[in-house]
């Protein structure tokens, strides 16, 4: 019997920050909004199914802003949620900056820098998320 093997690549076409800091969500929003000058809206939670292989549903603050001139999504969403965490391999994660769409590698480091800025964060670092073993967890 002939087999054919199927090869399957996720696309990754993101830049993934993450942040910690020991704030609500909202919190962290607004200290972003008011810094970096964004206008982070609270949008429908992020809904993952089967996470950790079980058979419920988790569901994940999510946050989304919008640069009109270049067309950049911003999602700021939440690493723990009802069920356990989105990203389970980083739990000292508590938030992630996924950047959608084209950003300047001097921008995302002005971005980064600024996040570092914020005196209520602890530490913001871009992430690989090819790294990432539950990175199909990112994909919405």
């Amino acid at each position: 019997m002939n087999r054919k093997f199927l090869k399957f690549e996720l696309d990754l076409d993101f830049v993934l920050i993450a942040v910690t800091a020991s704030l609500k969500d909202y919190r962290a929003c607004y200290l972003i909004n008011k810094h970096l000058n964004f206008n982070f809206v609270r949008v429908d939670d992020l809904v993952v199914d089967n996470l950790n292989g079980g058979n419920t549903r988790a569901y994940f603050s999510l946050f989304t802003c919008c640069w009109e001139a270049s067309e950049t999504d911003f999602y700021f969403i939440a690493n723990r949620g009802n069920e356990g965490y989105l990203v389970p391999e980083m739990r000292k994660v508590d938030f992630f900056v996924l950047i959608k769409n084209y950003i300047d590698d001097a921008d995302l480091d002005n971005m980064i820098s600024a996040l570092n800025k914020i005196p209520e964060i602890v530490t913001a670092l871009k992430i690989d998320p090819k790294k990432i073993k539950s990175r199909e967890n990112l994909l919405f």
